[in-house]
């Protein structure tokens, strides 16, 4: 009998080797979301593990990985080079599209701090991204990419985060998809408060199973755990 057990596949990507976790639903995944960090984090960022473990109770499958290698991290300014970290994700997404173990599952990324505006960047030069969520992100720091962005965006911020909450405002109106501003009452940037980070998760999953779930009736290759 098939486990119905949620499992994790250690991943390397090419071409800079970054180590990545695959996160497997239980079912069949009616989609994945890649994970792009922010300021120097990493593939074992709480927060965001904490969110890939929801996502993957709901269906949908996880990559979390590296988009830095630790000698690269140990340089600071390509830890803020949002170019450097686009160019990664773009790649794991590719390199996703070309393995059995991702083929034909949609694609969404969700990204924090810097990571948020890697994702942007990343999803305003591809065609195959169906939504995009931001945790206490940077989307600013998109700059022009902003407008060229198709893939409905949701913006999460804290409350109690003000000049990140700015900051998101004024992306927010720059974007042209479909895009929503979600604010988390009492939570700070980290999303520490008792209850904020869950806020967090329910958010993200409704949004990734809107833009992102599958028919699998339509599709009877997506992933299984068995991948």
């Amino acid at each position: 009998m098939a486990s119905t057990a949620c499992r994790t596949v250690s991943v390397t990507l090419p071409p800079h080797g970054g180590e990545g976790l695959f996160g497997l639903p239980a079912a069949p995944a009616r989609g994945i979301v890649l994970f792009a960090h922010g300021s120097g984090s990493s593939r074992f960022s709480p927060r965001n593990a904490f969110v890939a473990n929801a996502l993957q109770r709901a269906g949908v499958a996880t990559l979390l990985f590296d988009l830095l290698t630790e000698n690269e991290a140990g340089n600071r300014t390509n830890v803020f080079d949002i170019a450097l970290l686009a160019e990664r994700l773009g790649q794991a997404a590719n390199w996703l599209s070309s393995v059995s173990i991702g083929q034909g599952l949609p694609l969404g990324f969700f990204g924090a701090s810097t990571g948020a505006a890697a994702a942007l960047v990343a999803a305003a030069t591809r065609d195959d991204v169906r939504a995009i969520v931001s945790r206490g992100g940077r989307p600013d720091l998109a700059r022009s990419a902003l407008d060229k962005v198709a893939a409905p965006t949701l913006l999460i911020v804290g409350g109690n985060d003000p000049e990140v909450l700015a900051l998101n405002q004024a992306a927010y109106d720059r974007l042209r998809c479909e895009r929503r501003l979600e604010v988390v009452p009492g939570a700070t940037h980290l999303f520490e408060e008792p209850g904020t980070l869950e806020a967090v998760v329910a958010l993200a999953t409704s949004w990734f199973l809107r833009h992102l779930a599958i028919d699998l009736a339509e599709a009877p290759h997506a992933l299984h755990r068995s991948a």
